[in-house]
């Protein structure tokens, strides 16, 4: 135990992994979009600075429409997981899933992306801790004192914590980053700020978290053109598969209902060689043969929904489960950095 509470300066890496990759292919306009310049007025009778003003407007659609389409051709339906089609009509532009029809709309703080969105009647339980967290007080209170709590069980607090994932993150640069269970968006502004990312999108389940996430991107004047915020289920991600460079998961995954089927939906998304950080705690001042303490475990779970942690091998066998190699991780008391690969 001594040797595991060595000083937060101390904390690194155990092995540093480090995959070539080139930057993203370069994007296109698409062919509706290209055609769209070809459509400029030919009138003979018509100025040139009349001309000029019309294709400079039309570029800047082009433009717009490329940033648009680059960040929507990585939403997917949650049920389908087609790639989402971008409709426009009288109402509001909306996301559409052209094999169920399914349609998404964005509520003006972020993008609803779970499979019961939009319905009606239709409700259900969730379990403590996922209702905990959707509370508008917790949601208040989690930068506010909340998270600062974790310093007792290690956490080397949130600048320390982003400079260590930095480190794992190298591979993903100029990528698509999801910070999932993004909380009140803690470490999801810290990843737009970094510019290290050409996409940033804070997903988490609670609307409130979202909505405190929204509040302090206006607050710090972040910046929003590479940010997307996005309401899902972190069982039942809305990307398609192998479309993300990296996910980062700060502090949630002892949270998670289920960390198989999460993790196993993490691997679904990433690319080859993508990366998933993220940190959690680990108890392991008990060996973990003790009956007690799997009996204390089972129980825990079943009455808090959270998952107790006992050894660094009992992580790195849940990512191996779900297809991800290259474990490494970083300790400090019972926290624990990890970070895991997509093979290429």
């Amino acid at each position: 135990m001594a040797g595991a509470m060595r000083s937060i300066g101390t904390i690194l890496p155990r092995r540093y992994l480090a995959l070539n990759r080139g930057r993203g292919a370069q994007r296109f306009p698409r062919p509706f979009v290209v055609m769209a310049a070809s459509w400029l007025p030919a009138a003979a009778s018509a100025s040139a600075a009349s001309t000029a003003e019309e294709t400079s407007q039309i570029q800047q659609d082009i433009q717009f429409d490329e940033k648009t389409d680059s960040r929507e051709d990585k939403l997917a339906c949650p049920i389908c997981y087609y790639p989402l089609v971008k409709k426009s009509d009288e109402s509001a532009p909306r996301l559409e899933c052209d094999v169920c029809k399914k349609e998404y709309r964005n509520n003006g703080t972020y993008l609803d992306l779970t499979v019961a969105a939009s319905s009606g009647e239709y409700t259900e339980s969730m379990p403590a801790a996922t209702e905990l967290f959707r509370s508008p007080l917790v949601s208040f209170l989690y930068e506010r004192g909340w998270r600062q709590n974790f310093i007792w069980g290690g956490f080397p607090g949130p600048e320390k914590e982003f400079e260590m994932a930095k480190e794992y993150l190298q591979p993903a640069i100029g990528g698509t980053i999801v910070d999932a269970s993004c909380g009140s968006g803690l470490f999801s502004r810290l990843f737009v700020k970094s510019g290290m990312f050409s996409q940033v999108i804070a997903m988490d389940f609670s609307e409130n978290m979202l909505r405190q996430c929204s509040e302090f991107v206006e607050n710090e004047n972040v910046p929003k053109e590479n940010l997307a915020l996005v309401r899902a289920d972190i069982s039942r991600l809305p990307f398609p598969s192998g479309s993300i460079d990296a996910i980062h998961a700060g502090a949630a995954l002892h949270c998670w209902p289920s960390p198989a089927s999460a993790v196993a939906e993490i691997s679904r998304v990433l690319r080859p060689g993508g990366v998933f950080v993220a940190t959690t705690f680990i108890v392991d001042v008990v060996p973990p043969a003790v009956p007690a303490l799997r009996l204390t475990r089972q129980y825990f779970a079943q009455f808090t929904s959270n998952t107790i942690y006992v050894s660094e091998t009992e992580l790195e066998d849940l990512c191996s489960a779900c297809g991800l190699v290259g474990f490494t991780c970083a300790r400090n008391g019972f926290f624990v950095m990890i970070s895991v690969t997509k093979p290429s």
